[in-house]
């Protein structure tokens, strides 16, 4: 009996889950839309033909952003980014629903992808916000924080796309989202998760605050399809 977690392979089970109307497939590898998330998937221990696969459905000479095992790639597949990362579940968060925050809209899309290419919280596309519910805090009409809904294990959610105009930092903005977003999982009577950049100690000390607890230490990394790459 494998004694693997949903939670080590995420975008997996979300693409195989709950997200599964978003889901392209080639064989045994999938991805999200594009303008959806970047984000593709593989299974456990994938091999030689799961490879081949991902190599097919992205596309020679893409660059594919890959977690987990999945960074292990095969001989010729270039790795362009490699990172250390955290993911936090919220078993202990408390969730508090605040008033200020106001549920996003496809019409709110331009403002909320202004906000992302200043404060770079992570991948957000012009259809993230279908992936789940998104919340912001407006002051004077404008955006200046929000929080939101990416992938879904079943059973799980994951809170991301954190961010904060940095003229409206240091005011709690962030937190209150955060547990508005973990209030509106824990309706559903699933778990909150994130994920975050080892090097974030700040946001991660936030987030263990809240009443987040490291579950297990990951790797980010980009890597391209070669571009000689055989396709099946």
């Amino acid at each position: 009996m494998s004694d693997r977690h949903l939670l080590d392979n995420p975008v997996w089970a979300s693409l195989t889950g709950p997200h599964g109307r978003f889901a392209e497939r080639r064989g045994s590898a999938l991805r999200y839309p594009d303008d959806v998330s970047p984000f593709f998937a593989l299974p456990d221990d994938p091999g030689p033909p799961e490879w081949s696969d991902l190599a097919a459905l992205a596309g020679p000479g893409t660059t594919v952003p890959v977690t987990g095992e999945a960074t292990a790639a095969p001989d010729g597949w270039e790795v362009v980014a490699h990172g250390a990362g955290v993911q936090l579940v919220g078993d202990d968060v408390v969730p508090a629903r605040d008033d200020e925050a106001v549920r996003l809209r496809a019409a709110d899309v331009p403002e909320m992808l202004d906000l992302v290419a200043r404060t770079q919280p992570g991948p957000f596309r012009p259809r993230t916000i279908e992936m789940g519910a998104y919340l912001g805090i407006r002051r004077g009409g404008a955006l200046v924080a929000m929080a939101g809904e990416r992938l879904h294990p079943p059973g799980w959610t994951e809170i991301s796309a954190v961010c904060t105009d940095p003229a409206f930092r240091r005011q709690g903005l962030a937190s209150r989202l955060v547990l508005t977003v973990a209030a509106g999982i824990r309706a559903r009577g699933e778990t909150p998760f994130l994920h975050a950049a080892a090097s974030n100690t700040t946001a991660i000390r936030v987030y263990e605050a809240l009443g987040f607890r490291l579950r297990r230490r990951t790797t980010f990394a980009t890597i391209r399809v070669p571009a000689d790459v055989p396709v099946a």
